[in-house]
């Protein structure tokens, strides 16, 4: 297709970029990068989008009128020994083979080389996980931005600085708190998160451990782009751009009302004309949504104590419990027949924002996985948070301090919670009198988060910067 001037939102005449992107094995990363190549596209720039056949056979359909501006590129994957057969995607593993994973994808590097001398792009937008992206690009004379998913305070507490780090009394406890910050906040994280965390990562069959070599992704790109925007986190932006000397550049949350979606066939879906018409029958923002994202599977004790904490709150509810590869975790015996008059379990995959859109919905339980805690603040839902990773952790104690949401009461020694302080959160976020400020706090979020101007205006600042950057001078 020729190169036409693009007019951005603002008026201003561009010269159409070509972004090669190149993200981390993982759906919760694909998606969001190919959301991003799609907005990119509708304002006539063009994608050259690098990953493994698997996970470009599972993205989500590019819409017709953009597929002449997207050219999707299927590297196979190498094979490396621990990785199971057909394996290439975090969906595909438990979380002790991640390091194999990210062993094969290091086996990328020769591909993705000669794919970027070939096709020249004007950039290159990479993940967390692709610390020898940098050294490419730089060899090719391109310049890389490092494109994360999360907010800016995660890169805080995931790389402290050297001295901080390097300090002979750093402990757990200074990683749950970064004292070292300019400004106070009440964001932390909790022992049992890290040591958790740190476990979870490990491979007993080899000893192996997952390692990402963070401060290099961190410190080695041109420009720092993150999901994000000031309103939400302006002073850790500001932080951020200070410590790394770089230029950091917010491309707004990228909420489902921006994102370009094929239209049609999913209304007409029988799936969606099932839950429609279950979610047609109750009242107005009084069902309880819940959802864990694709990939993350509940312990049994959790699940059970969650199942039987929704049931003691006697509150309407729709699960999407879609079983993780491999998982083996039931709800107990019983629950779905006690429950039936009020509750809906959904077990396979859901249209989560049609869902979320429907009047009836008035809350959600979440594990605060950035792009469901994005769609779910999008249509000004009050959240209940049972967060596990670390990084949805930090947004939870975020939602917790702007009082959008509250979290489950967790041991302190173990993360491990009761079916009575999930009834009692429950309750308390979507119908007691003391919870309504959380409800009305949530809603007026929820302005800002559907803002389509506000993000469109972010997408564009981005491609300016984008097209105004100069290398800095080595002299």
């Amino acid at each position: 297709m020729d190169s036409l001037p693009v007019v951005s939102s603002n008026g201003n005449v561009q010269k159409p970029l070509h972004i090669a992107m190149l993200p981390w094995l993982a759906a919760g990363h694909v998606n969001p990068y190919s959301e991003l190549a799609k907005i990119f596209a509708e304002k006539g720039h063009s994608v050259t989008f690098i990953s493994t056949p698997k996970n470009i056979d599972r993205m989500p359909k590019i819409p017709q009128p953009l597929q002449p501006f997207i050219k999707l590129v299927s590297l196979p994957l190498p094979h490396t020994e621990h990785l199971p057969e057909g394996a290439e995607s975090t969906m595909d593993i438990p979380k002790s083979k991640i390091c194999h994973l990210k062993l094969a994808y290091d086996g990328l590097q020769d591909a993705v080389f000669e794919l970027l001398k070939t096709s020249k792009p004007d950039w290159v937008f990479y993940d967390f996980a692709t610390e020898w992206l940098p050294a490419i690009a730089k060899s090719l004379g391109i310049p890389c931005a490092h494109y994360n998913l999360t907010a800016a305070w995660n890169k805080v507490f995931y790389d402290p600085p050297k001295e901080v780090l390097n300090s002979k009394n750093f402990s757990i406890h200074d990683m749950c708190n970064p004292t070292w910050l300019p400004f106070e906040t009440t964001l932390h994280l909790r022992p049992y998160e890290i040591i958790r965390a740190m476990s979870s990562r490990k491979d007993t069959d080899t000893g192996r451990t997952a390692s990402f070599d963070l401060g290099k992704v961190y410190s080695s790109c041109d420009m720092f782009l993150l999901r994000t925007c000031r309103e939400v986190e302006g002073e850790w932006l500001d932080y951020l751009a200070r410590r790394y000397n770089m230029p950091v550049i917010p491309v707004g949350l990228v909420p489902p009302s921006i994102q370009i979606k094929d239209v049609g066939e999913e209304d007409k879906s029988p799936d969606w004309v099932k839950i429609k018409e279950w979610l047609d029958s109750r009242e107005s923002s009084s069902v309880v949504y819940i959802a864990f994202g694709s990939e993350l599977e509940l312990s049994q004790e959790d699940l059970t104590e969650l199942a039987h904490g929704i049931e003691i709150s006697k509150l309407p509810f729709f699960w999407a419990l879609k079983k993780v590869k491999g998982g083996s975790v039931e709800l107990p015996e019983g629950f779905e027949e006690r429950t039936k008059d009020r509750g809906f379990v959904w077990k396979s995959w859901a249209p989560q924002s049609k869902i979320l859109g429907h009047a009836a919905i008035g809350g959600c339980i979440t594990h605060c996985g950035t792009n469901s805690l994005v769609e779910m603040l999008n249509f000004g839902h009050v959240l209940v948070t049972i967060p596990y990773l670390l990084d949805q952790a930090l947004f939870s104690r975020v939602v917790e301090e702007k009082k959008v949401g509250i979290e489950v009461a967790r041991s302190e020694k173990d993360g491990s919670f009761t079916r009575e302080c999930v009834a009692k959160t429950l309750r308390l976020a979507m119908v007691d009198e003391e919870g309504s400020s959380y409800r009305n706090n949530a809603q007026q979020m929820g302005k800002l988060f559907s803002s389509t101007h506000l993000h469109n205006h972010y997408i564009d600042d981005c491609i300016l910067a984008l097209h105004n950057y100069k290398a800095p001078s080595n002299t």
